[in-house]
């Protein structure tokens, strides 16, 4: 079974805990004791309807405000699929969080609530989204229970946001009427809107097509750990474990190794305590090499004919997580596939207002959760691409050096 990793958002109440609920509950991916608890603490609220946000919601602030703050992930499968999700906030001020659960998502689930249509958040995240490429996009009209399942309040909401959705790089956009709280289309198809006739939410999840949305051209192996097991046994095996962020790898293709240039073929390919015939993104696994050449971690084995340019020079969308505002000229370490260095920003290009799409070419810094383009000189070169060709290799984070906190998530528009 394959796997895909969605990440829900929208804005604050508009149901996305509530429908993760629902999906763990109709799958039958939750146990009867945890329902028990959360059929118990939503009575002893006085509600006469079970909370199904409960049951991602795991801070005690989150409980006592009904709001989601932190990402919360939960794994579950059904027999065509296996799924991550990764509830992200709805809160503005908790944009960073929201950029943490997308940005290793398959696809985007924005919920927008019936009665309220389109907010400044919903258009809000569905920019982010776009920004960190997901591939594919649901928005789901929630709550149709309370506007008495109204058609027109659909096809509105569907007019407008389609409207919207041409100004940005969305290449897969499904809209679903569902209600979360009672289950309307979100597992199995609506009795109360005969008028729509797609796929429910989760038909559409389990047969959406991922596989071709990574970059399976362009071999990327960034190399993670050196394999030199002490036992006698093995004590001539020498292999380079990571995982495969682009491309195809099989036994006997010719491949470069960056930085130092150095030129080998792949003797084989190790899954645990077997050997395969190919690797492909994201597999992780062991690459032996036909010849003993340095390779040590945060090197990048690729073809010959095929290799990412290493470079200094970085232009990028950045996303700022933390207080104390980015600034040029500002000395923070990076972090990109398995290398680590140091980068200066050198220049901020402009803020990007992610409600209205305007460029602040203005502004002198980047405050907390705000998103814009920034020119880095790092101290290693980086074997990148572009982050609209590869997620993995053009994408990178950067780190306080005093504190060791991740202060700001890049995406990687070009590099020299």
């Amino acid at each position: 079974m394959d796997l895909l990793r969605f990440a829900t958002a929208g804005s604050v109440d508009d149901g996305k805990s509530t429908l993760i609920g629902r999906l763990l509950l109709d799958s039958k991916a939750i146990f009867e004791d945890q329902l028990e608890a959360v059929e118990t603490t939503s009575k002893s609220r006085g509600y006469d309807y079970t909370d199904l946000a409960l049951l991602t919601d795991g801070l005690r602030s989150e409980r006592e405000q009904g709001i989601t703050i932190d990402v919360a992930y939960r794994y579950f499968a059904t027999p065509t699929r296996k799924f991550i999700i990764a509830d992200t906030p709805g809160h503005v001020q908790y944009t960073r969080n929201m950029v943490t659960g997308a940005s290793t998502a398959d696809l985007g689930l924005v919920l927008v609530d019936a009665r309220q249509g389109l907010t400044e958040q919903s258009r809000r995240h569905a920019v982010i989204l776009s920004l960190l490429r997901v591939p594919h996009l649901v928005l789901a009209v929630n709550k149709m229970d309370l506007v008495d399942y109204d058609q027109a309040v659909y096809d509105r909401i569907h007019e407008e946001f389609t409207a919207f959705a041409t100004k940005l790089n969305i290449p897969d956009l499904e809209i679903i009427p569902i209600s979360a709280l009672k289950g309307d289309n979100v597992v199995t198809r609506s009795e109360h809107m005969p008028w729509y006739d797609g796929s429910s939410l989760m038909h559409h999840l389990e047969h959406v097509h991922v596989a071709s949305d990574r970059d399976l051209v362009d071999a990327r192996f960034p190399v993670q750990y050196v394999v030199r097991p002490k036992s006698d046994e093995f004590h001539d095996y020498r292999g380079y474990a990571g995982q495969v962020a682009g491309g195809v790898l099989k036994p006997g293709d010719d491949v470069l190794v960056l930085p130092s240039g150095m030129t080998s073929k792949i003797a084989g390919i190790d899954l645990f305590d077997k050997e395969i015939t190919e690797a492909y993104p994201p597999m992780s696994v062991t690459v032996r090499l036909e010849d003993d050449v340095d390779v040590s971690r945060g090197d990048m084995i690729c073809r010959p004919q095929n290799a990412p340019k290493p470079s200094q020079d970085i232009d990028a969308m950045i996303c700022w997580m933390t207080n104390e505002p980015l600034k040029p000229r500002q000395k923070l370490a990076i972090k990109h596939t398995t290398r680590t260095g140091r980068a200066l920003i050198k220049d901020i290009q402009y803020r990007l207002d992610v409600n209205s799409l305007h460029r602040d070419q203005d502004t002198k810094e980047l405050a907390l959760n705000e998103i814009g383009r920034v020119q880095l000189r790092t101290t290693v070169p980086l074997l990148c691409d572009p982050y609209s060709k590869n997620r993995t290799t053009g994408s990178f984070i950067l780190i306080d050096e005093a504190t060791g906190v991740t202060v700001g998530a890049g995406m990687i528009n070009n590099a020299s």
